[in-house]
């Protein structure tokens, strides 16, 4: 085993420290607390070419893989600069086009996606298909004429607003048609400008760049070129995004994680109480610091295993689900010490704390709640029955 980092993956872990002295935590909470895209950031991670660091040089991007997502989003969230609109774009679709995309397809998204003038969202969610894929009730039916007519409802799309396109998972054969449950499953690149597309704002209660969305499609009409992969069988190649979610979400968790645990500890260092003698000093701040940063290493650890799995080619569902689970334990205690060394500042948006509490809570919770990540583990990893 090597856990040396190569000196382009270091210059990749590297980036966020650069790049925030020019874009700091207080520039990405401006744009939080205003709900909007942080632009000219966007603007300079593309023109640094991060944004295809998962498609191959052909097509633009850096030929790089999953590892090396995960060590960007993690440099840039060590400093502060959580970006969650990396994982729907340059993670989740962008990587799944490189890999399973056609030739055509490739050429149309991918050169365009690397530049920035073509932007994603991923849309699997709905209201009664969240941690249950399979309940997906949205259908593309045939329309007699080689296309498709797509009718249902999307939930919880991130930065749905500002996307040309959307990668769809949905049904080609409704469920009570199929023998397999999985099968009937198509995945579409869907223009956004299509008729029959809208789209409402779900407000979220915690401050972040990026929002949510609710997305209708009525009768909104596709083609076969529109088609990932093959027709009916989406379901086969789904977890090569799913997967690289759950890694890279580990990774702005623990990178959160880190940034919160730095004013922490410079904050306890500087803050006298009792007996002109630094808060630090006292087993009561220090160990819970240092649980949480143990826990923020052990769960880099999982996710980096997690990422070379993927890039390997090898099953990567069991890593990806811990580093999901340990990732965002880790960030909710990591913040929730630095919280309480603040004191009653750990509250006010001068130190710039709690403000993360909500971003690696909801983690906990979504895009796979903590619950059926441990089901997951508990069946597939260890052997237990099934328990849902």
């Amino acid at each position: 085993m090597d856990f040396t980092l190569t000196q382009e993956q270091r210059m990749i872990y590297e980036y966020g420290d650069r790049i925030s002295k020019q874009f700091d935590h207080n520039y990405w909470r401006g744009y939080a607390e205003k709900n909007e895209r942080p632009t000219e950031l966007y603007q300079q991670i593309t023109s640094d070419g991060f944004l295809g660091i998962m498609v191959p040089e052909a097509y633009g991007g850096a030929g790089q893989g999953m590892t090396e997502m995960l060590l960007f989003m993690e440099g840039l969230a060590n400093n502060g600069i959580p970006l969650l609109n990396l994982v729907v774009g340059p993670t989740m679709t962008m990587g799944l086009l490189a890999k399973h995309a056609s030739e055509d397809m490739k050429r149309r998204f991918l050169p365009g996606g690397c530049t920035g003038e073509i932007k994603f969202c991923f849309a699997i969610t709905e209201p009664n298909a969240g941690s249950n894929s399979i309940e997906i009730t949205s259908i593309a039916k045939s329309d007699g004429k080689g296309g498709f007519k797509l009718n249902g409802q999307k939930v919880f799309i991130t930065d749905a607003n500002c996307a040309d396109y959307v990668m769809v998972v949905t049904r080609t054969t409704a469920r009570a048609e199929v023998k397999k449950k999985t099968d009937g499953f198509t995945i579409f690149m869907v223009d956004m400008k299509k008729k029959g597309i809208s789209k409402t704002l779900i407000p979220v209660a915690f401050p972040v760049p990026e929002t949510q969305w609710q997305l209708f499609f009525d009768n909104v009409e596709l083609t076969e070129a529109d088609v990932l992969g093959e027709v009916g069988k989406g379901f086969n190649i789904l977890f090569d995004t799913l997967n690289p979610e759950r890694i890279i979400l580990s990774g702005l968790c623990t990178g959160v994680g880190r940034f919160a645990l730095k004013k922490a500890v410079a904050y306890a260092n500087d803050r006298k109480v009792f007996n002109n003698t630094p808060i630090g000093a006292h087993q009561g701040v220090q160990h819970p610091l240092a649980i949480a940063r143990s826990e923020i290493e052990m769960a880099s650890l999982m996710a980096l295993k997690a990422a070379w799995a993927f890039d390997q080619n090898l099953p990567a569902g069991e890593y990806a689900n811990i580093a999901k689970y340990a990732g965002a334990e880790a960030g909710i205690h990591a913040v929730d010490a630095a919280i309480q060394t603040h004191g009653g500042n750990g509250f006010t948006k001068e130190y710039g704390i709690y403000d993360l509490y909500g971003l690696v809570r909801l983690l906990r919770t979504a895009p796979l709640n903590r619950e059926m990540v441990l089901n997951y583990i508990g069946e597939h990893v260890m052997g237990l029955p099934r328990s849902y």
